[in-house]
């Protein structure tokens, strides 16, 4: 299982105190830990995160210069700027362990200016050993000088591991310093662990995430370090059609490994000879004999093979009519999909596939991979256990991605907790995390931090068993930032501090300007882990990024930028840390410019100032996407209200009703309406449209509320919500905080003067989620009919109704009745009445 550490770990604003030690060079401030246990026969070197002496200059110009535990016979391998040492890899090095050799060249020239030579022949290695210079021996060839190396690998890796383990050894022997791992990944990692620890940093991939410290000195001391990864699987992938510059380098400097069995969605090509006549694969039969003998004979030669392949799921929610799934199903909901599951059919079918395959090829090392996903996401309800080939990938694609698994504010991500260790067992194991990040989905290159919850889950997954985690991201390190760095380093080593490595980070990263952007991005991550919002959609964003929090952001940016300006510095770091705070400062200007867009049009129903800070913000993002390709990912077009340039339509078309072009505008409805909690339907019939609206609870009660009290509000009683931000985010919960579903109303009253009751008048509601009732004056005059699935729609979320003939001089009372059956409820642009042209 690899070493073990005792790690306590903080609040996020810990990290932000190491940042300031770090910048003043105090190691004193430094937080006490436990000491680790002992390893047998080894020097356990730290990761060197926080300095462990007094520094003579700022952390981010010194680095280590001895790794290891440093005494009289320090090995010399730069002095001065001077080198004579050699690179030893093999002829027969795999590509991993050949690219790992040449990294250890580069980044040493790159720390001290000398570049020690690399010797892969079979007569350069006989020389080299031959002469007295210190040797660097990667990989295979380390193995082959020392053999007790690899019993030293074993001891340390993975114990009967599902799909493969990763261990690496670091030893120093005299004048040689052995760097070695089990496969040809691990090899890489060893190099990694070893430039690491001399203060190199890979924070994002590209040049621009990268941190080498300038050192014309660089010693290895007494050294002998061993560890195994208990994750299996650490990987990731970019989709969205993003850039993968220098994903590869990023990966296997990070620990991160290719190793996985996909899931993927890949069943349909085997079905869709059999698919019932006039319907889609989402209606194909599951269980029973049919389908997992027609599918075990097309991937039988795969099987024999011994090849791995995937059976996953469609991408999509699967209803079926046949008797035997109709039986396997029995009626049970997936409240995430708002569907039957399906997940005991499914288990059915690759049960049936697997043991069809293993009667054939008893001996088969194939694994069959398959999802969770959609509507086959919980748990199977009967006793199943998986076949041994069988590989799950559990992709929880509608669960809160923002809190962690252990926060008792997100009970659907505690039920993500229970599934995560009922799948562990059913599977055996043999599963891995499949998770999102950005995770938000559909967002607006603003930042999305995981690590508030990531850095909690991965003790989850290490204590459930399962295999690991892969994740599905986008190249957008503007939304992104240090997620898949901090990632790699919890998945290699789950006790990791991250304290310690978000402490390191802002000074590596920044500089001089470290303590004021420490304090910027604890801020962000404090913003997350504390809202109760638990959707995964841009709608979230005004919960998140109030405006309180943007002007505190702006000041410690400025207040970052001086620090930079004031600050002498020199050397090749420099020109990175203006580049540094120049991408931030572009990313500020999205984010800023894009709530500011939201602000002005659903809150103020100034779409025009909205659109204006729209514009800027896009302008924004396509500064950063010229800085770096990896920065925004913008490359799928953006068609629709989905994305933000067609949300910035779809305002352009709603002030065309407001501004004299298709309409004019009558009168902005008031910002906060009257609402009701309805959770047993009996709003109708006790005239919530019509009868009196007592708020005098509310009155009494209201300057006591908080967003987290305020899921104990009476449902007997009136309370007042703003119709700028959906009913959730707003504290509107169930008492156990599940997510308020069932019915709502909100009721305001409108004053309108002879004129303007008369004639065409028509009522817009900008941003409404939900079936919707609307009553006028007492009476039902428009139902807006709306899937219950809200990720279905135009992503538009507007209601217009022709009022024409129904208002009245004098107080027009208009209520709206909704239902929501899901995540997000409400409404959250503010309405407005006006008159069509």
């Amino acid at each position: 299982m690899g070493k073990s550490r005792q790690v306590t770990h903080g609040a996020p604003e810990r990290a932000l105190a190491l940042a300031a030690c770090v910048i003043v060079g105090l190691a004193a401030c430094t937080p006490k830990r436990p000491a680790p246990p002992p390893v047998p026969a080894a020097v356990v070197v730290p990761r060197a995160a926080v300095p462990q002496t007094a520094p003579s200059a700022p952390v981010w110009l010194r680095p280590t210069e001895t790794v290891g535990v440093s005494g009289p016979d320090d090995l010399v391998v730069v002095a001065g700027g001077v080198t004579s040492a050699l690179v030893l890899v093999s002829p027969k090095a795999g590509p991993k362990e050949k690219l790992a050799a040449t990294d250890l060249a580069d980044f040493i020239e790159k720390m001290s200016g000398a570049r020690p030579r690399i010797a892969d022949t079979d007569a350069g290695i006989a020389a080299a050993l031959a002469g007295k210079a210190p040797l660097l021996v990667v990989g295979q060839e380390a193995l082959r000088l020392e053999p007790a190396l690899a019993p030293r690998l074993a001891g340390v890796a993975k114990k009967n591991p599902k799909l493969g383990a990763d261990a690496i050894v670091v030893r120093r022997a005299g004048a040689r310093v052995y760097l070695a791992g089990n496969n040809d990944d691990a090899h890489a990692f060893a190099v990694a662990y070893l430039l690491q620890q001399w203060g190199c940093r890979w924070f994002m991939p590209t040049a621009f995430g990268e941190s080498v410290p300038e050192q014309p000195t660089l010693k290895v001391g007494a050294l002998d370090y061993a560890y195994g990864s208990p994750f299996e699987v650490r990987g990731y992938w970019i989709g969205w059609n993003g850039s993968t510059d220098g994903q590869a380098e990023f990966t296997r400097r990070n620990f991160f490994t290719g190793r996985t069995v996909s899931g993927g969605h890949s069943l349909a090509a085997y079905v869709k000879d059999v698919m019932p006549e006039g319907k889609t694969v989402f209606n194909m039969p599951i269980a029973g004999d049919f389908p997992a003998n027609y599918v075990a004979a097309q991937v039988a030669p795969l099987f024999a093979k011994g090849q791995d392949f995937a059976l996953g799921m469609e991408d999509g929610a699967y209803e079926v009519d046949q008797r035997r799934d109709l039986e396997m199903r029995a009626n049970v909901r997936d409240k995430y999909s708002l569907a039957y599951s399906v997940t005991d059919n499914f288990m059915d079918f690759y049960n049936r596939v697997s043991e069809t395959l293993l009667k054939r090829y008893p001996n088969s090392p194939s694994h069959i991979g398959f999802l969770a996903y959609a509507n086959a996401t919980i748990p199977p309800q009967r006793g199943f256990v998986a076949a041994k080939p069988l590989v799950l990938s559990m992709a929880a694609i509608d669960i809160d991605p923002i809190h962690s698994m252990d926060d008792p504010r997100s009970p659907s991500r505690q039920e993500y907790r229970d599934m995560v260790w009922r799948w562990s067992k059913v599977m055996d194991g043999r599963m891995l995390v499949y998770d999102y990040d950005q995770s938000m989905i559909v967002w607006r290159d603003v930042p999305n931090p995981s690590i508030q919850s990531f850095r909690h889950d991965v003790k989850q997954f290490l204590r459930a068993g399962t295999l690991g985690v892969q994740t599905e991201t986008r190249s957008a390190t503007a939304t992104t930032f240090n997620n898949l760095y901090l990632r790699g380093q919890l998945l290699w080593d789950p006790q990791a501090d991250v304290d310690v490595l978000l402490g390191d980070f802002y000074a590596r990263f920044y500089g001089p300007a470290a303590q004021p952007m420490a304090r910027y991005w604890t801020a962000i991550l404090s913003a997350w882990e504390r809202t109760v919002a638990t959707e995964h959609q841009h709608f979230a964003l005004p919960a998140i990024y109030t405006q309180p929090l943007l002007a505190e952001l702006r000041q410690h940016l400025e207040a970052g930028e001086s620090a930079l300006r004031a600050a002498v510095t020199k050397g090749r770091e420099h020109a990175k840390l203006v580049e540094r705070m120049r991408f931030t400062r572009l990313g500020f200007s999205v984010l800023e410019g894009y709530t500011t867009m939201v602000a002005r049009a659903a809150t103020d129903g100034d779409y025009r100032a909205g659109i204006e800070a729209g514009e800027r913000g896009l302008a924004a993002r396509a500064e950063l996407k010229k800085m770096n390709p990896t920065f925004v990912n913008v490359a799928m077009g953006e068609v629709g209200a989905a994305w933000w340039p067609g949300e910035l339509e779809q305002y352009r078309a709603i002030q065309a009703n407001m501004d004299g072009t298709r309409g004019t505008l009558l009168k902005k409805l008031p910002l906060e309406w009257a609402f009701r909690r309805d959770p047993r339907d009996t709003g109708v019939m006790r005239g919530f449209a019509y009868g009196p609206v007592d708020l005098r609870y509310w009155t009494e009660h209201a300057p006591a509320q908080t967003l987290d009290s305020r899921k104990d509000y009476p449902t007997t009683e009136w309370e007042v919500l703003r119709t700028d931000l959906y009913a959730q985010a707003q504290g509107i919960l169930h008492p156990d905080r599940q997510s308020y579903t069932g019915y709502m109303w909100y009721r305001t009253e409108v004053p309108l003067d002879a004129a303007e009751a008369k004639g065409p008048v028509r009522i817009s509601f900008p941003g409404m989620f939900n079936e919707a009732w609307l009553y006028v004056n007492g009476d039902l005059v428009s139902y807006r009919f709306f899937p219950g699935k809200w990720w279905g729609s135009d992503f538009k979320f507007q209601w217009d109704v022709d009022l024409g003939g129904v208002l009245k001089p004098g107080q027009n009372t208009i209520a709206v009745r909704l239902y929501n059956p899901h995540h997000f409820g409400g409404m959250f642009r503010r309405p407005f009445l006006y008159r069509p042209k």
